[in-house]
């Protein structure tokens, strides 16, 4: 799928998150937004499935096809109309479908075609050979590295959401200055608070301030983010430890 960048370096997107009832209409072919949900849908988790077929051994040419026939599947069979909120997790719902769709195009011994006639959604990735040299030389899994994925689309999104609120506020300065002490990476060398005060000209302590209220906001947006793709909110923090465990595991090995 073609990729737009915002300025957070996340996927531009018209959807502000990836809700269950995003899924929902993108399943409901009647629905007056079907067609900008489920092109939103394929164009969030298209790079996350795709990986994972690479790391299950398919070659470059045919995870691509693979993945483009999956989400064509997806409009022809109508298959999220099977997907609801009480199914749990949104994540393990669609691994669990694409899983099934790969074991269709083994047992008929042939690789999907590009866009099967159909051209519905766009593929442009040309920067794929670059960007993906994914053959299995670790002990990932598959699954590590789909789960990996999925986490850093979360956070892209969970960083869009903070940037907005502060562009809303017109503290864009603010936000570019301080969004480093963040750290999503583990980054150690990601500058010192005296560095930043004097780059914004405020005091030491303000800046203190400033990045404990940032972090407090992106951990609120994060559990939002977390609880509309689960069922019981109970299962929010237990889905974040997932996803940041691959992160992990994954630490260095993914590229975006």
């Amino acid at each position: 799928m073609k990729e737009q960048r915002a300025s957070t370096g996340g996927r531009a997107m018209q959807f502000c998150t990836t809700r269950w009832d995003l899924v929902l209409t993108s399943g409901d072919v009647d629905a007056p937004q079907h067609g900008q949900a489920l092109a939103e849908l394929c164009s969030l988790y298209w790079y996350p499935l795709y990986t994972f077929g690479r790391y299950k051994g398919l070659s470059e040419d045919d995870a691509k096809d693979l993945t483009q026939s999956f989400f064509l599947h997806l409009v022809e069979k109508t298959s999220l109309k099977q997907a609801h909120p009480h199914l749990g997790r949104f994540r393990s719902f669609l691994l669990a479908c694409f899983q099934n769709h790969m074991s269709e195009h083994r047992r008929y011994s042939s690789a999907a075609r590009r866009g099967g006639g159909h051209p519905l959604f766009s593929l442009d990735t040309p920067d794929f050979s670059e960007r993906c040299c994914l053959e299995p030389v670790d002990d990932l899994t598959a699954e590590t590295i789909f789960d990996a994925h999925w986490a850093m689309i979360l956070l892209e999104r969970v960083m869009m959401r903070v940037s907005e609120e502060y562009r809303l506020q017109k503290k864009e300065n603010i936000f570019e200055g301080l969004r480093v002490h963040l750290n999503l990476n583990g980054n150690e060398n990601v500058g010192s608070y005296e560095e930043s005060a004097r780059k914004l000209g405020l005091s030491l302590a303000a800046v203190k301030t400033l990045v404990f209220r940032m972090r407090k906001r992106f951990a609120a947006f994060l559990r939002s983010e977390v609880a509309q793709t689960v069922l019981d909110p109970a299962d929010i923090d237990a889905e974040i430890h997932a996803l940041y465990e691959a992160l992990i595991a994954t630490e260095g090995r993914l590229e975006r």
